[in-house]
């Protein structure tokens, strides 16, 4: 029986090789260090370093909490932004994951 730490590992590996732009990346690093954000913050984040649409953060943040199960959604009233909070029991994982990718893709570019 494979765990859910190894699932979840497999799926967060997947999801990082088909990030062509970076977006996925910083999103995840965004996560790490601020552990808990609404969309628009996110938006604004990423927007500072890359061109993106606030609609293509949504969908990210979205798979994110449904398929990779490291995210917690929560929301105050139905008049407030919906707020995302990265899971604590996958923080070394996902920072494990990052980091290691990150190494493997400068070492492809060199």
């Amino acid at each position: 029986m494979v765990s859910i730490r190894a699932k979840i590992k497999s799926r967060l590996e997947k999801f990082l090789e088909v990030d062509s732009n970076g977006y996925r990346r910083a999103i995840l690093c965004i996560f790490i260090k601020v552990k808990k954000a609404t969309i628009d913050e996110l938006h604004e984040m990423l927007s500072s370093r890359y061109n993106v649409s606030r609609n293509t953060v949504a969908s990210m943040v979205g798979y994110i909490h449904s398929k990779l199960g490291i995210l917690r959604a929560h929301k105050e009233s139905y008049k407030t932004p919906m707020v995302y909070l990265l899971r604590e029991e996958y923080i070394d994982l996902l920072m494990k994951i990052v980091t290691s990718s990150t190494k493997t893709s400068t070492d492809s570019a060199v």
